[in-house]
């Protein structure tokens, strides 16, 4: 009987496994490596059977041994008349029931530490407003003699861009917030600084309209203008981190910076900090230098601000570049929620996959408790009977079964919460904003395991206080 449970669980398990990972393989919107290979190979397939095997023998096998070794008379006196096969067998499904809650502890905490954590995450002030704004690679190619060519080539680009109705700005830059960064050693003019350098910042090639489009904001001076070109002073344009390094009074404006080459270039403004290499990174020292003034960049994207869905933006846009294909190819658009999204996955699929697992604790926790409580009721009948056929009322009968299980519930969570709070500081490194010790998250756990054992045990209480007396003292 016991392999046979066992073997449809795991069929029933087996399915369910299959059918999950087919569906994370076909996630596009997580960023998790070779996440789209994810199989379940004959070694998992193998796994599973022998663990099917053996649960079913491990606790088919207990029972029919502590049957064999317990007498009639002993099971008798143990239990006496209606009461089950025993102490030791009470005691034994209590045992489970307790063991279920306190794994269930365990798994209910660390869901919700890292949904606490991914909400503090996605909560975070980016330092750019990803909404309404799209991006388009653009490779200039290798067809341009110069770097003045290559220039007036993405300025005709954005020109062009900016002509089309419902475009609120536009811009172009070499790297994309959460989209990587590369830094450059320099020093500031008049500081005492080695040859190479006294900060490393993060540097990024941009163009006038790169700040209104993709959302970051001034702070002091003034943003780069089409007018800083390679005619025009050479100028610069820092973050508020940045800044606060070079002028802690606050008067970063009208600095000098200087790259080990001796390249200067003069501060013209402060922007905000933006979270440029991970949602959960604070910002570094960055930089940004304007497009036409250099011709140390790539491929590059632009930026666009409108209030058009993709779908009518995308064919707008590769309108307005067409004229231009013969120097410049165009890849496919995106939004840049679309680059946050993908930057918050990892972190968004290890939240689903605990929570997934919680949900199945959930549910085998409630479960174990509804058949301990229910199973016990079943071997009550008789003395429930009595007890109700001398005077106790449905209502003291019900009472006394939630009692019964709370107390089981209280085991369980005495245990899990012990546990949790030595097992959470594995996890200390995935949790952003959020303690392992958390005293919300605990608190959330105590509910919610509380009411799904209230709820598993009213429904067999509920069962008990409808016996029929009469009936139940007929039973042989």
């Amino acid at each position: 009987e016991g392999m046979v449970l066992s073997g449809m669980g795991a069929v029933l398990g087996f399915l369910i496994a299959v059918a999950g990972t087919r569906f994370l393989a076909s996630l596009d919107a997580v960023s998790v490596p070779m996440l789209s290979t994810v199989r379940i190979d004959p070694a998992a397939l193998a796994f599973t059977l022998l663990t099917a095997v053996a649960t079913g023998v491990l606790f088919g096998l207990v029972p029919a041994l502590q049957m064999n070794a317990l007498g009639m008379n002993e099971t008798l006196k143990s239990g006496g008349r209606g009461s089950g096969r025993g102490q030791r067998h009470n005691a034994l499904r209590g045992a489970l029931a307790v063991s279920e809650i306190a794994m269930a502890c365990v798994l209910v905490v660390g869901a919700g530490l890292l949904i606490r954590s991914l909400i503090r995450v996605l909560d975070l002030n980016l330092g750019f407003q990803p909404e309404d704004t799209a991006t388009l690679r653009i490779d200039p190619g290798t067809r341009f003699k110069n770097a003045a060519q290559q220039n007036a080539s993405l300025s005709d680009a954005l020109h062009r861009v900016r002509a089309i109705p419902g475009i609120r700005s536009a811009g172009i830059t070499d790297v994309l917030p959460l989209g990587g960064d590369r830094g450059w050693g320099v020093g500031v003019k008049g500081e005492l600084y080695d040859r190479y350098h006294n900060h490393d910042a993060f540097v990024r090639i941009v163009t006038d309209g790169y700040f209104e489009s993709i959302g970051i904001r001034l702070k002091a001076g003034r943003l780069l203008t089409e007018k800083d070109d390679a005619t025009g002073k050479p100028v610069i344009v820092i973050n508020e981190t940045f800044a606060r390094k070079i002028a802690p009074d606050g008067k970063a404006v009208g600095k000098v910076v200087l790259k080990a080459s001796g390249d200067e270039r003069e501060v013209v403004g402060v922007v905000g900090d933006v979270r440029h290499e991970a949602l959960e990174k604070e910002s570094g020292e960055e930089m940004y230098i304007p497009m036409r003034q250099t011709g140390d960049y790539g491929a590059v994207d632009l930026v666009v601000r409108s209030e058009m869905s993709t779908a009518q933006l995308a064919p707008a846009l590769r309108a307005a570049l067409r004229p231009l294909d013969s120097g410049i190819s165009v890849m496919a658009i995106r939004t840049v929620q679309q680059l946050v999204d993908k930057a918050v996955s990892p972190r968004r699929f290890t939240v689903f996959l605990l929570s997934g697992f919680t949900l199945f604790a959930l549910i085998l926790a409630s479960l174990g408790i509804y058949g301990v409580i229910s199973y016990s009721v079943s071997q009550r009948t008789q003395e429930i009977g009595i007890r109700m056929a001398i005077g106790a009322s449905a209502r003291d009968v019900q009472r006394d079964i939630l009692l019964q299980t709370l107390r089981l519930a209280a085991m369980g969570l005495g245990i899990g919460t012990a546990a949790s709070w030595l097992l959470t500081r594995v996890i200390g490194g995935l949790l952003f904003g959020v303690s392992p010790t958390d005293p919300a998250t605990f608190g959330i756990m105590l509910v919610v395991l509380t009411a799904v054992a209230a709820i598993a045990g009213y429904l067999p209480a509920r069962r008990a206080s409808r016996i029929d007396p009469m009936a139940a003292l007929r039973v042989s």
